[in-house]
């Protein structure tokens, strides 16, 4: 038996190890070239720009209170659900504002009556005025008549003794008369009955008690979403209590929390860049630097830091600053209050100011107007009782 020996391995072709040096050489080239042109493109070609990942949305919260006591006797609308300005979104118990309102018709009615009571007594006065000059008139020619004939020995003193207290009487008469008149023309002189003061404080009643009445059926403030509703069906609620609130999601903006090195350039008018984390690097959200906060995060803290201290180590402030999104864009992907994401500041352009700007136009939601029916129906109560 003989031991046969295993072939031994093929020899690699020779020319194999400097074809890899070559590829290794040509890639540690390449990689060099692309690093040389994004530093580059990175600090000589790139713009300017801060940003940060320490920044998060945030909105209006504008919350539904109630403005007068009642018990909740119907919900509308519930958290998630969107709804519009004047939209209805809570039913209070009217019963008390009803009756209220009752009251304050029969009351308003009662000063009409009363007041046009007033203009008949200046009639009345001005006719006893009258009266009472005619009566004086009368009571000087007798008077005068029996003067004459006494002088002829026709009547006795005493008789003209009376025709002369008659002449008295009948001038305190004629002075009572006008000082009625006086004080009846008091209480209309220079208003009609629709302007005069008793009739104008009954209209204030009732225009409190309708008021009133029109607050048992809250309505939605503002355009939004319902959320942090707290409001239940037979709910006894007090004046002020927070019942929920809407959020306008396209009125949002982005605090961006930078640090205090980062706020060299930054200036009011930038433009800005936003990535939600939500939506990914595949939507860009754009907007404007609209203002920098008034200092920084701690110096609001409920417990600001106490730096006055031994053991005190220094650490880089941030100061939020906030940008205002594009609406448009938000109706195309709305975005939530309090999801986090990115911004990034153009700082290119450095000639905006640093200081916030005078406040602009106030943001207002669903005013509240005189209701025209309330005004009608003051309207048909005065001519009715007029």
């Amino acid at each position: 038996m003989t031991d046969t020996a295993a072939p031994p391995p093929p020899a690699p072709p020779a020319g194999r190890p400097a074809l890899r040096r070559r590829l290794l050489l040509g890639l540690a080239l390449v990689v060099l070239v692309a690093l040389a042109i994004w530093a580059v493109f990175h600090f000589l070609l790139a713009k300017p720009e801060e940003e940060t990942d320490d920044a998060y949305v945030a909105g209006d919260v504008v919350a539904v209170t109630a403005r007068d006591p009642g018990t909740i006797i119907a919900l509308h609308a519930d958290n998630t659900q969107a709804v519009k300005a004047g939209q209805p979104l809570i039913d209070l118990d009217p019963l008390t504002a009803d009756v209220n309102l009752a009251a304050a018709e029969a009351e308003l009615a009662r000063a009409v009556r009363g007041t046009r009571s007033d203009f008949s007594r200046v009639n009345e006065s001005q006719a006893a005025v009258v009266q009472a000059e005619a009566q004086l008139s009368a009571a000087r020619a007798d008077y005068a008549r029996r003067q004459g004939a006494a002088r002829e020995g026709a009547v006795s003193g005493e008789e003209l003794s009376h025709a002369a207290d008659q002449v008295k009487v009948a001038s305190a008469a004629l002075t009572l008369a006008r000082s009625r008149r006086t004080q009846a023309q008091t209480t209309v002189q220079g208003t009609a009955v629709g302007t005069n003061p008793a009739v104008l404080s009954a209209i204030a009643n009732y225009r409190r008690a309708a008021i009133v009445r029109s607050h048992m059926h809250i309505v939605a403030p503002i355009d939004g979403v319902v959320a942090q509703r707290q409001a239940q069906v037979g709910q006894q609620i007090a004046a002020g209590t927070p019942l929920m609130a809407v959020v306008p999601l396209n009125r949002l903006w982005v605090d961006a929390n930078f640090r205090e090195t980062q706020l060299k350039d930054l200036r009011i008018g930038q433009r800005a860049t936003v990535v939600a984390d939500a939506y990914g690097d595949d939507i860009v959200y754009h907007g404007r630097v609209v203002g920098l906060s008034a200092g920084s995060g701690n110096a609001f803290a409920l417990l600001p830091p106490q730096n006055a201290s031994g053991n005190w180590i220094k650490i880089v402030q941030r100061v939020p600053v906030r940008i205002m999104l594009d609406p448009k864009e938000l109706a195309r992907n709305p975005l939530r209050v309090g999801l986090s994401v990115m911004a990034t500041v153009d700082t290119a352009d450095a000639r905006g100011p640093r200081l916030a700007q005078p406040a602009a136009v106030p943001y207002r939601g669903n005013v509240a107007e005189a209701d025209p029916a309330v005004e009608a129906k003051i309207a048909q109560i005065i001519a009715a009782n007029r």
